[in-house]
């Protein structure tokens, strides 16, 4: 279960666990409550018997039993389906066997009514997983999760299809495909259009960079992302006409070709105000592109300041600037950090690793019913 099918960090690192429990002979269902399930055939494409839209609505609580009644591990991911999916397992009986996944140090759980509510159906769940050292300690202390029931499992990836378009790039497509010069210093940003990401400290930042004599004239962003829920992409558009950014920025929508636009990029750069790991950042790393980003949440359990990339404080456009230019100015620095980025990757945050340490949790609930 999970909140939506849409483009994002949680939903794509779903897409992988469902691909990798069924390569090892599971059966796995997959169900949504809203949005427009974007990645619903991608779901069925890796081998979920079905993808099921369940609506957010009261009704969807007898969905979510339905689908239950035939499962062994019922698993619900994000703040809507967790709270959907544990009312359910309260009211219909499969709370042993309900497990919890926490992708992000959700903002919610900072009010104090949501947090309370939280430290009820939050700890009806068997099993709470959560994606980094610091969302266990987030969802603990405002979520009220008793930690006891909280297992870390790291996201991973499948690195091939980075590694394999790092081996060959195309800058020389990409560029004329958005109108850039054949020195731009490319930098990309791969992330929805949500407060969250700050997208317009990101903008902030690349004006004030374009103002360095040395390198300013040939820096180019290229956003990749939407946002199906709100006016975040509007807004960073408004942004930058209003800064007069020009071609210095390109928004090109979500896009497919993900490995290929990373690939052909110099700089992985974000903004972030919070995140739960930030899935992408291991996409940077693994197709040999360093990162500058902000030094929030856990973003530090992944991006190491000073030897995959650098970390600046968030909402400061002046020092996101400064990485930024460190950046361009020091390509054998840059050389260093992608390196480094990309052996992290390799031997911390593999998919194999994470499947497995999932269905291992998995097993030890249905130790717990004795099944």
């Amino acid at each position: 279960m999970i909140t939506t099918l849409d483009v994002g960090g949680a939903e794509v690192h779903l897409l992988s666990q469902v691909k990798g429990q069924v390569a090892r002979g599971h059966q796995v269902r997959v169900a949504y409550l809203k949005g427009d399930g974007a990645l619903a055939e991608d779901f069925l494409a890796v081998g979920a018997e079905s993808v099921s839209s369940l609506g957010s609505g009261p009704s969807c609580i007898s969905g979510i039993a339905r689908l239950a009644q035939e499962a062994d591990i019922v698993h619900s991911h994000l703040l809507k389906a967790d709270a959907a999916t544990a009312l359910a397992a309260r009211l219909r009986g499969f709370r042993p066997r309900l497990i919890s996944g926490k992708h992000n140090d959700e903002r919610a759980l900072l009010r104090p009514w949501v947090s309370r509510i939280h430290g009820v159906l939050g700890n009806w769940p068997a099993r709470t997983i959560v994606l980094s050292k610091h969302v266990g300690r987030f969802v603990a202390q405002h979520g009220r999760v008793d930690p006891k029931s909280m297992r870390q499992v790291y996201y991973g990836i499948d690195r091939t299809p980075f590694e394999q378009a790092a081996q060959k790039p195309d800058p020389l497509g990409v560029r004329e495909e958005f109108g850039w010069p054949k020195d731009a210093f490319v930098m990309i940003c791969v992330a929805r259009f949500a407060a969250q990401k700050a997208h317009e400290v990101l903008l902030q930042a690349l004006d004030a960079a374009r103002r360095d004599e040395r390198v300013g004239s040939r820096m180019r962003l290229l956003l990749v992302g939407d946002d199906p829920f709100g006016e975040g992409k509007r807004n960073a558009e408004d942004e930058a006409s209003r800064l007069e950014l020009g071609t210095l920025v390109q928004f090109a929508g979500i896009r497919r070709d993900v490995p290929r636009l990373m690939a052909a990029s110099d700089l992985f750069v974000m903004a972030s105000r919070w995140e739960g790991l930030g899935l992408v950042f291991l996409e940077a790393m693994a197709s040999g592109v360093p990162v500058v980003s902000t030094d929030v949440s856990a973003i530090p359990e992944v991006v190491l300041d000073g030897e995959t990339g650098r970390l600046v404080p968030k909402d400061d456009p002046g020092r996101l600037a400064a990485g930024m230019l460190e950046a361009a100015l020091d390509p054998e620095l840059c050389a260093r950090w992608a390196k480094a980025g990309a052996l992290r990757v390799a031997s911390d945050f593999g998919l194999d690793r994470m499947v497995d340490e999932t269905l291992a949790i998995y097993e030890e609930v249905l130790a717990g019913q004795g099944a």
